[in-house]
């Protein structure tokens, strides 16, 4: 059997994924607060903003954690193709679960749904992107810690999601994100030490491309989108403040508001 390292680079990978995982929530709650107040052709517009922001930031979150992901005895490489499959799985997902949120007449239902259909997309997103992983070995999963790393996804998703039905302020939003980040950072690695390899050493070219190569400028990208995001965000101004300056704007001159 190899010997798993999960942290190969320190405590950088598992804060820095942290950091990814609160800001791409961060950025979706704000955003779903702003389509639930919002009417007309601006709500699909937030909610799309929201479900990217999730979906990135959790793909996100895996893949820096898995920066610092080592066998011993073996090289890692990644499946390019499947690898993007996983982040548009992810996307979608979250997608599907924020809009039958922002648009379902009956909240509890729609929260149940959308949490159960957030929660498996998300652990699907997770062992998509270890299905892409190639080296030269078998990997074999516990399937307790299979299921307990899914359990954990759907509970984490569906508190997301109330979170964005109940939270308006900035505070709270600030903290159900780093709750949600912990929540998933939790799926991951419960996924992570479900995994077992049993190494088969070997002088063939891996195929596929290092983390490095393709992984980390991704990654980057896809931080730098949410960072940027954020900025937009933060600067956009609530409906309320929206719909005041425009009946402002409407007001004759000289005139009162009765």
């Amino acid at each position: 059997m190899g010997h798993l390292d999960h942290a190969a680079l320190g405590w950088l990978t598992p804060v820095l994924s942290y950091a990814m995982a609160c800001t791409g929530s961060a950025l979706g709650l704000r955003c779903t607060v702003h389509a639930l107040a919002a009417t007309g052709r601006t709500r699909p517009n937030w909610l799309l903003t929201a479900a990217s922001a999730i979906g990135t930031g959790i793909w996100t979150m895996h893949f820096v954690a898995m920066l610092g992901f080592r066998v011993s005895g073996t090289d890692i490489r990644y499946d390019v193709p499947l690898t993007l499959v996983s982040l548009l799985v992810a996307v979608l997902v979250v997608c599907a679960g924020v809009f039958a949120v922002g648009h379902g007449r009956n909240r509890v239902p729609a929260l149940l749904l959308g949490g159960l259909t957030t929660g498996i997309g998300v652990a699907s997103m997770h062992y998509l992107g270890m299905a892409a992983m190639r080296l030269h070995g078998e990997v074999n999963y516990d399937p307790v810690r299979v299921g307990l790393s899914v359990l954990i996804a759907v509970a984490a998703a569906t508190a997301a999601l109330w979170a964005a039905l109940n939270t308006r302020s900035p505070l709270a939003v600030a903290a159900a994100s780093l709750i949600m980040g912990a929540a998933v950072s939790s799926m991951h690695y419960t996924g992570m030490f479900a995994v077992s390899v049993r190494v088969a050493p070997s002088g063939e070219a891996l195929p596929g491309a290092t983390a490095m190569q393709f992984i980390f400028p991704l990654a980057v990208g896809l931080g730098s989108y949410l960072f940027l995001t954020s900025a937009f965000v933060a600067l956009s101004p609530p409906a309320r403040e929206r719909e005041a300056s425009a009946s402002a704007r409407q007001q004759p001159a000289g005139s009162t508001a009765p």
